[in-house]
């Protein structure tokens, strides 16, 4: 069975930073494209980020310079550091695994999810 448990978030202040981390079971994760999206109050779903089995990274526009995704083939492990937090950044942050996990707000039923876990950015 494949599992995606995150953990890291929480409140953090406008201009923050905070750390999320998404660990992996039930399938080969070293081969497998790792994302992260969010979901926002009321708004649909967001691909945020992606990393290819090779750790080349990919960013949405709206996160691009801010934050950075990693992996961790030996603890099958992916990171997503956010750095120069804003409120629109408040949502509930996923981890996903699989290619174009997220296609017209939705997941794809070929990609596997986490339960999320919440990051809000505020004073």
């Amino acid at each position: 069975e494949v599992q995606l448990v995150e953990s890291g978030g929480g409140l953090v202040q406008p201009g923050g930073s905070t750390r999320l981390s998404c660990v992996g079971s039930g399938f080969t994760f070293s081969t497998s494209a790792m994302n992260w999206a969010r979901q926002a109050p009321g708004k649909g779903l967001e691909w945020v980020s992606g990393i290819l089995n090779d750790s080349e990274p990919y960013y949405s526009d709206s996160v691009k310079g801010r934050f950075t995704i990693s992996r961790d083939n030996a603890k099958n492990t992916v990171y997503l550091q956010m750095n120069a937090l804003k409120a629109e950044d408040t949502a509930v942050y996923y981890c996903a695994a699989g290619l174009l996990p997220v296609v017209s707000g939705r997941r794809t039923p070929s990609s596997h999810w986490g339960q999320g876990t919440q990051v809000t950015v505020s004073s």
